[in-house]
């Protein structure tokens, strides 16, 4: 089985390592570091090093390959996922695009491809939990997720370390959160709803809104549902001071001369701060939380994911968490497993019957533990 991998980066790397060990691989980013330390790491590999903006590049990229990763920055993700559906190849995405994934059903029919979108750790993990409980319940009431990544050790003065794609994350910022009250779609902004939550393995931790719930909002119809990110205590107030400074605002203004667009300048500034170190640890925290009614009772359903950065393999928890999620679900497309066509949202993986169970399993062997609790209510 030939797979090839687009895009490279913390998530990236991973995906093409857990891969490799037994299909053959090929590896394109636009970072030649990137590539040479894949190449180190796994001499067995093919890396190409391209920029897919470029026209007509990933139609040739994927035409001789069995199934393709999308796993590029968010602002890329859309048109390179269109290109590869175009391109008639299956393929699992982890990108987490602003478009409307659902846009590209159509061609993906026409096309006959299955196309699994927003497959990591969240969207991702926590939709296929979402799925998998849906089918137990009669009626599926309320769904809350909690989950971030965080630096294991606290640093002023932002406590935080990118463990993802840093301009994706400055897009939690900013982007409005949708989510559902009563039955109805609700938009309020970006960092709004603070609260404090405690976990036993975290302690006390920040949440805010954030546009997490995707394509849960059309195929779950739960009256109830939002996702909150999680940061250390402090972290919300610092970065909602920065955006309604304007540092993360779009629009290019005059500075000395010269125009610059704010968010630009910030990302340069921030990004190298927020850089994870070689020797720097991080773990990746959620909690799904699911009541609805089965018969006469109700019950709720509480999955936890607890994860550090694993020592042997030199992987962070965020690229385990994220980039295995979509590996196993790209192994179950290619063992049948998986035979919808069109955009599959991984909600419908959890739907699908023996999906989940395989997930937790392949987790379990790459050290992972999702840990469930059902009370009756």
């Amino acid at each position: 089985m030939k797979i090839i991998v687009l895009g490279t980066g913390l998530v990236g790397q991973a995906i093409v390592k857990d891969l490799a060990q037994d299909m053959t691989v090929t590896a394109v980013d636009i970072n030649e570091q990137a590539l040479n330390r894949l190449k180190t790491d796994l001499p067995s590999i093919t890396t190409i090093q391209v920029d897919v903006q470029q026209a007509g590049r990933v139609a040739e990229l994927v035409a001789d390959f069995d199934l393709a990763i999308c796993a590029v920055p968010g602002f890329m993700g859309f048109e390179t996922l269109k290109q590869i559906i175009s391109a008639g190849k299956n393929v699992v995405d982890i990108s987490f695009f602003s478009e409307d994934p659902f846009l590209l059903d159509e061609l993906a029919q026409e096309k006959g491809v299955t196309a699994v979108v927003d497959c990591g750790v969240a969207p991702g993990l926590c939709n296929i939990i979402a799925g998998y409980v849906d089918t137990l319940f009669d009626q599926t009431e309320r769904y809350l997720c909690y989950v971030g990544g965080l630096p294991r050790v606290r640093q002023w003065p932002y406590e935080y370390k990118a463990v993802f794609s840093p301009i994706d994350v400055l897009e939690e910022y900013t982007r409005p959160a949708r989510f559902v009250e009563y039955g109805q779609a609700v938009v309020r902004p970006a960092l709004s709803d603070a609260e404090l939550v405690d976990l036993p393995e975290v302690g006390t931790v920040e949440a805010f809104n954030t546009d997490g719930l995707r394509s849960l909002m059309t195929t779950l119809s739960a009256p109830f549902m939002k996702e909150k990110t999680l940061r250390y205590p402090g972290h919300i107030n610092l970065m909602r001071a920065w955006r309604e400074s304007g540092f993360f605002d779009t629009e290019p203004i005059e500075v000395e001369g010269q125009m610059v667009r704010p968010i630009a300048l910030t990302a340069k500034l921030l990004f190298e701060q927020w850089r994870m170190q070689p020797d720097e640890e991080d773990l990746t925290v959620m909690q799904v939380i699911m009541e609805g009614q089965k018969g006469d009772k109700r019950y709720r359903y509480t999955y936890d994911l607890f994860d550090t950065y694993h020592r042997e393999t030199q992987t962070t928890s965020m690229a385990r968490t994220t980039g295995y999620t979509c590996t196993i679900v790209a192994r179950q497309l290619i063992k049948g497993m998986v035979s919808q066509v069109g955009i599959v949202p991984p909600e419908h993986i959890g739907q699908t019957s023996g999906c989940f169970e395989d997930l937790l399993a392949e987790y379990a062997q790459r050290d992972i533990r999702v840990r469930e609790t059902v009370v009756g209510l």
